[in-house]
């Protein structure tokens, strides 16, 4: 498998990605931004249509979409009384912009497919070393500032009452958001991203007692999602993504359920 170059770069690439949505997903989860990623996913959408309106490459238009995105929604979702509708609203009208915009650039159906579903398989040497720059900016924003991530994200009262600067912990954690999403958008797709963002984390919450466990369980599941999952598209000629999916819902279902049995016992 590992004989042909793109089966290389594929496996590279995913694993930078699942390294990054495993450790931001942790925070995500905790947060309680799980909506958030949802809704980031279908502005990066919009983005990755309106770069191949413009002729760039999709990964920039979806930076530049969910980094504004991630800025406005987020403010949204903590001043506005009605987040749920609103940010309902502006989901329904970045979707319809993406497909206002596949639509006059005339592209083919490709186009539309590799950026809802992802196109790992097709990553090229540049979009590999694209995709670990930026998930290593990434890594280094959450290294930085993760202790005072950590506290004002698992105990925000507390961090308030030390005196922590929750609101730029905030705005620097909504960018390595909205860049882990574009990131992970690149493997599975801006359909499906905030499977990898959420998954893999929510597992590592049933699974971890401290939240550097939680990060290492939650990356390790991730990664092993990629993995078998571009072992299986390989060997089956099926899409990784469905792969991807199925396994990280598996081992979501089997900690739940391992966990719900042991506290019934």
């Amino acid at each position: 498998m590992f004989q042909y170059e793109f089966m290389r770069y594929a496996f590279l690439a995913s694993t930078f990605i699942a390294i990054t949505c495993g450790v931001v997903g942790v925070y995500v989860v905790a947060r309680s931004f799980s909506f958030l990623a949802h809704t980031l996913s279908e502005i990066g959408f919009a983005g990755a249509a309106f770069a191949v309106f413009i002729g760039v490459a999709p990964l920039w238009g979806m930076l530049l979409f969910t980094l504004l995105g991630s800025i406005s929604v987020g403010e949204l979702s903590i001043h506005s009384d009605q987040k749920e509708s609103a940010i309902s609203a502006i989901s329904a009208l970045f979707i319809g912009l993406g497909v206002l915009f596949l639509a006059i650039s005339n592209s083919n159906s490709r186009y539309a497919t590799n950026i809802l579903f992802g196109s790992i398989i097709g990553v090229d040497r540049d979009g590999v070393i694209q995709l670990v720059i930026l998930s290593i900016i990434v890594l280094l924003m959450i290294f930085i500032v993760q202790r005072q991530l950590n506290f004002d994200s698992f105990d925000h009262i507390g961090a308030v009452a030390h005196g922590i600067k929750t609101g730029f912990i905030g705005v620097v954690f909504l960018v390595a958001l909205a860049m882990s999403v574009s990131i992970g958008a690149q493997i599975v797709g801006s359909l499906l991203v905030f499977i990898l963002l959420t998954l893999p984390s929510s597992t590592a919450r049933y699974l971890g007692r401290t939240i550097p466990s939680m990060i290492a369980w939650s990356v390790g599941i991730a990664l092993f999602g990629v993995w078998l999952g571009l072992y299986l598209g390989f060997i089956t000629n099926w899409p990784v993504t469905f792969f991807i999916s199925l396994i990280e819902v598996v081992i979501y279902l089997a900690a739940y359920f391992t966990h719900v049995i042991r506290h019934k016992l």
